[in-house]
């Protein structure tokens, strides 16, 4: 089934930041966020284990409770076992250092054996109270948390995970899959396998207003011609295209932030906000699905909701287009 058949829009909450990602939140403005997405109509929400080590999904669980579990549509992640024993040492995110540093503590098992799968799905059904999952992805199992090792991971994942996810599927017990990653390379190398094929991908970063060359090069041709459907993760890069300080997870470099008030400059020009115009410059490729910008505030959520709305003029792509700030294979709303 297409990914885009099983969302009920073309925004949903990536609810990462629940997971006290960069910060500490207090739970009760957890809940106030989600109830906030609610309240405004948001009816598509993805969570992982890794996020917060369970805490994420049980955030998103309780503050989901009493609602209604066919008015939504719900995504998790498969790759990462939590274990109710906590961690002494510390922890090896690779190129994430200390992403959760203020998560729960339990120890957290990085496995995509068909085990490690079916242990990791009944662990998110436990956290989040819900009986069945819509669309799970296979988390994470490229260059940035494995370095040279993770052609190994995804190996693991090609003869466990993916079986797993296709045979439910195939059964009914849901309703799709797909990669869920920060890396472009392991989705080509899955949609060039002769096995079940995923039905689209998470891609978190890599098909932004930052950064989306290298995606357009190979990946999202790949992907429209298997009919794969992306929803675009990450849509303001950590944070750094809203107003925050991080890319890619960690402080922007310089050059980064030089791009950034490059684009503003152009969008203060043209009255636009620049949220807006990376909402929708994510959402203009046809491949694209779904936005699952993260928060922590309810107040964000509205902000988002305005943006994605927001009327941004063609003359502004046609600038942005012109200095260079994006691809000229880059589709653009309204074909600007």
């Amino acid at each position: 089934m297409s990914i885009t058949s099983l969302l009920p829009d073309r925004i949903g909450f990536g609810t990462a930041p629940l997971g006290n990602m960069f910060r500490a939140i207090p739970d009760e403005e957890a809940a106030a966020t989600v109830q906030a997405a609610w309240d405004q109509g948001i009816r598509y929400f993805d969570t992982a284990p890794f996020y917060g080590a369970g805490l994420s999904e049980t955030r998103l669980g309780a503050a989901l409770a009493g609602k209604d579990r066919d008015q939504y549509v719900l995504s998790t992640k498969v790759g990462r076992v939590i274990l109710d024993e906590l961690e002494t040492g510390s922890r090896d995110f690779g190129e994430k250092g200390g992403l959760f540093e203020h998560g729960s503590p339990n120890k957290i098992v990085h496995e995509w054996t068909a085990e490690a799968t079916e242990r990791s799905i009944e662990g998110s059904l436990k956290r989040l109270g819900v009986d069945r999952f819509d669309i799970v992805w296979v988390h994470d199992v490229a260059q940035d948390f494995h370095g040279d090792l993770w052609l190994q991971k995804f190996e693991e994942a090609r003869t466990g995970a993916f079986r797993v996810l296709s045979r439910l599927r195939d059964e009914g017990v849901i309703k799709a899959w797909g990669l869920g990653v920060n890396r472009t390379e392991p989705i080509e190398l899955t949609l060039a396998l002769d096995e079940p094929q995923p039905d689209g991908f998470l891609l978190a970063g890599r098909y932004s207003l930052l950064d989306h060359e290298h995606a357009l090069q190979r990946l999202l041709p790949m992907a429209a011609e298997h009919g794969a459907d992306m929803v675009v993760g990450g849509p303001y890069s950590s944070g750094i295209l809203a107003g925050g300080t991080h890319f890619e997870y960690q402080d922007a470099p310089p050059e980064i932030i030089e791009k950034v008030r490059r684009i503003k400059d152009i969008a203060d020009r043209h009255g636009v906000s620049i949220k807006a115009a990376a909402l929708q410059f994510a959402l203009a490729h046809p491949v694209t699905a779904a936005v699952i910008p993260g928060a922590t505030k309810p107040s964000r959520i509205a902000e988002d909701l305005s943006a994605l709305y927001e009327n941004v003029p063609a003359d502004f792509w046609a600038e942005l287009r012109k200095a260079g700030l994006v691809s000229p294979q880059a589709p653009l709303p309204g074909n600007a």
